[in-house]
């Protein structure tokens, strides 16, 4: 059996690694009725040869670190799709990994869960900033700002 080589899809993906600090926007919810603004940090790294890009991500409030996050992205060639599997600090876990796509220097994923659909879109203005948004729905057709945050790239 030949060994999977590591192809353009998952090279793709290393547009994500480095240290990444940003401001962040959130959005009245059910986790949080007012909103507000909180700073994201993220560090992801290249891994397992190439293949998957592993993310640790940390949101403080007022000094405090109130969210801890972690990804593991990847390519499926056998559907055609980007995975993100995220786990976090409420206990959080996919039930089955969110898929996604890019189009033009958007990475955009979707995934359904318990509460209704999640999108998580990363829309690459430069090699050094991005803008990440999340947005929630419950029927998949009508979509509510979650979060959005603007990162850039740190030395």
């Amino acid at each position: 059996m030949e060994m999977p080589k590591l192809q353009d899809q998952h090279r793709k993906l290393h547009v994500l690694a480095g240290s990444w600090l940003g401001e962040e926007t959130l959005y009245p919810s059910p986790w949080d009725s007012n909103g507000g603004h909180a700073l994201g940090k993220f560090n992801a790294r290249i891994d397992l040869d190439g293949f998957f890009v592993i993310t640790d991500y940390v949101e403080e409030r007022g000094g405090q670190v109130t969210y801890r996050g972690h990804g593991v992205y990847g390519w499926d060639g056998g559907q055609n799709c980007y995975l993100s599997y995220w786990f976090d600090s409420m206990g959080g876990g996919y039930a089955e990994p969110a898929r996604g796509r890019w189009e033009g220097n958007v990475l955009t994923f979707e995934s359904r869960n318990p509460m209704g659909y999640s999108r998580y879109r990363y829309q690459f203005e430069t090699d050094v900033y991005y803008i990440f948004r999340i947005e929630m729905s419950q029927d998949g057709v009508k979509w509510a700002p979650f979060m959005e945050g603007n990162y850039f790239r740190q030395p």
